[in-house]
């Protein structure tokens, strides 16, 4: 069983800056994609970001690219979303997950098998 835990969440002024980090433990992930989502209040799930398993595959949704960066470090077992430039249409519960592959399907939430349980991202006006 895999456990991911999110910290880093808060409360920002637009064009402000958070540093989201995704910990996991229970068995090591450096074979598996990761992927962060995030949903605001009354809207579905959305593709924010993934990465391989080596890191050489990143994929951005269209709406964060050039803001938002993913990594990840395998020794540590963690997967990071550093947000600049931040939006109030920023605003929702972001999660991280694990998906069951290397690389595939990554932007469908249907692929990953683990999610953390969230952690909230506010961007005032």
């Amino acid at each position: 069983q895999v456990q991911l835990v999110e910290s880093g969440g808060g409360l920002v002024q637009a064009g402000g800056s958070l540093r989201l980090s995704c910990a996991a433990s229970g068995r090591t992930l450096s074979s598996n994609a990761m992927g962060w989502f995030r949903q605001a209040p009354g809207k579905e799930r959305e593709f924010v970001a993934a990465i391989s398993w080596s890191g050489g595959s990143i994929y951005y949704a269209d709406s964060v690219k050039g803001r938002f960066t993913i990594s990840r470090d395998n020794a540590k077992n963690t997967v990071y979303l550093q947000m600049n430039s931040l939006k109030p249409e920023d605003t929702a519960v972001y999660y991280c997950a694990a998906s069951r592959r290397a690389w595939s399907r990554v932007t469908m939430h249907d692929e990953y098998d683990y999610w953390g349980q969230g952690t909230q991202v506010t961007v005032s006006s």
